[in-house]
């Protein structure tokens, strides 16, 4: 390997390997125990570490080597694990990546031409190693464990937008596919423009592409039964938390009223706490809404609700109605 080449290698590997053939990027040969190994620098990296099944590790190589290239290869795996689990395009071409699987056959198993694998192997100088077919990449059950939640990955990605790369016109090509048809839905199911700014929307596209192309959609009995239910239990998990606070810290009842198209007076009820506002219930009150008795016991039931202990003020509008509501409360 010429000292321009090395130059332009970034990897530490390339520091403590040589090219066996300056055209073949794939075998090295370490320059500690003079060991070749086939399956490019990642390969190359994995036998000056050791401790892998698929490659023999340096008997020669320096601690303070092996400490440099485990550093290298853990901020690697952190970077790849906070950004993108799964593999891009654009991966499948990279250097560091895992190559062909490799079967090491130790020296003295080849000088003796031992069956290995169903395979007669030969004698031959060194160590030989045995390309297997590569497998294609496919999800299991650790990819639960280990896929990135959602929420994260969109937010520490705000600020930093990747941009479409000039060079990769696939790219701008399968996102402008992609993007043509959720907007052909959207107009199709007359969804409000501004959907797209809730902040569930970024994990949701960032959980469909987690998920890998040939993701079956969602059944409407799923999402009108199976998953509103999940949800149901999601918000009184959530729930849960907010009236914890409610009587650690105390809370406000607030009511909110207004009428809606059909000219009905509606009453929506809410609870403010430190940890944020709950929405409680929304009642039609267009029978008593100018009753202070009734609306009186109205608020006193959700006061009830929430725990009198708990409950510091109720904000109201100047409405004369509970004006004379909050005079029964004093």
């Amino acid at each position: 390997m010429s000292s321009e080449e090395s130059t332009n290698r970034t990897d530490p590997a390339w520091k403590y390997h040589s090219l066996v053939d300056p055209a073949n990027n794939n075998k090295f040969k370490c320059n500690f125990c003079g060991k070749i190994t086939n399956g490019g620098v990642y390969r190359a990296k994995k036998h000056l570490v050791g401790g892998y099944r698929d490659v023999l590790g340096c008997p020669r190589c320096p601690p303070e080597v092996k400490l440099e290239i485990q550093e290298y290869m853990g901020k690697k795996r952190t970077l790849k694990e906070q950004m993108q689990m799964i593999p891009d395009i654009d991966d499948y071409g990279m250097e560091d990546d895992d190559e062909d699987d490799v079967m090491e056959i130790p020296v003295g198993a080849v000088g003796r031409g031992k069956s290995i694998g169903g395979k007669s192997v030969g004698s031959s100088q060194g160590s030989v190693s045995k390309p297997m077919p590569k497998k294609p990449k496919t999800k299991g059950p650790i990819d639960v464990f280990f896929t990135p939640n959602p929420d994260v990955v969109v937010k520490n990605r705000k600020g930093k937008e990747p941009t479409i790369d000039a060079n990769d016109p696939y790219k701008k090509e399968l996102r402008d596919r992609a993007v043509t048809r959720f907007a052909r839905w959207m107009y199709d199911a007359c969804i409000a423009f501004n959907a797209i700014k809730y902040p569930s929307f970024g994990s949701t596209v960032e959980s469909i592409g987690q998920y890998s192309p040939s993701m079956k959609p969602p059944s409407y009995h799923e999402t009108r039964v199976t998953y509103l239910k999940k949800e149901v239990i999601n918000t009184n998990r959530l729930m849960k938390d907010h009236k914890e606070d409610w009587v650690k810290y105390e809370c406000s009842i607030m009511v909110d009223g207004w009428n809606d198209r059909n000219h009905r007076s509606l009453i929506n009820i809410l609870v403010n706490c430190p940890k944020g506002t709950t929405f409680i219930e929304s009642i039609d009150t267009s029978s008593y809404s100018k009753d202070g008795k009734r609306l009186f016991e109205l608020f006193d039931k959700y006061v009830e609700l929430v725990g009198e202990p708990n409950v510091v003020q109720i904000v109201t509008d100047s409405a004369s109605a509970n004006v004379s509501v909050g005079k029964n409360f004093i």
